[in-house]
């Protein structure tokens, strides 16, 4: 068990490694040197909706580097355009430019091929139970950040239930 725990990190970490690097590749195929891979993904995950830079960071978009330095970057270069919430004025809201929307359409078409590629080696019902497993694997992680009940034990009850 202790082997295969120890591979199922090291192969999470190599594939996230990979997958960025296709995105890079992609990029540079496009000719896009302007936003680096996580802040491609960062623009494709807003998609059409628009949002705060801290709901970017609860949704997971985060990736690893600083959500507000990438969202400055991405501004600069004409893929993001903000604007302070009319409510809260601390408040910032980010939404796609057409260029980003532009950007997102080609990723979604590089989304596209994978599936189509993927397809051929790997059934639906394969990546489902891998996706199952990997949330196990995630709400595990969790439990041991304090973020939901240990494995095996029951949630703890405040004296105010």
């Amino acid at each position: 068990m202790k082997q295969a725990y120890l591979t199922t990190i090291i192969l999470l970490e190599r594939m996230h490694r990979q997958f960025m690097e296709v995105v890079k590749v992609e990029l540079d195929q496009m000719g896009i040197h302007d936003i680096n891979n996580v802040q491609a993904l960062i623009l494709y995950n807003i998609g059409t909706e628009e949002m705060t830079v801290g709901e970017l960071t609860l949704r997971g978009y985060y990736l690893g580097s600083n959500v507000s330095y990438n969202v400055k970057k991405m501004t600069e270069n004409g893929f993001l355009k903000h604007e302070r919430s009319p409510h809260d004025r601390r408040s910032v809201r980010v939404s796609l430019t057409e260029r980003g929307l532009e950007l997102r359409d080609k990723l979604e078409e590089m989304f596209e091929r994978h599936l189509v590629a993927i397809a051929e080696t790997v059934d639906s019902k394969a990546l489902s139970e891998a996706n199952g497993n990997l949330r196990t694997l995630e709400r595990f992680w969790l439990a041991q950040l304090g973020f939901g009940p240990r494995t095996g034990e029951l949630p703890a009850f405040s004296a105010a239930s």
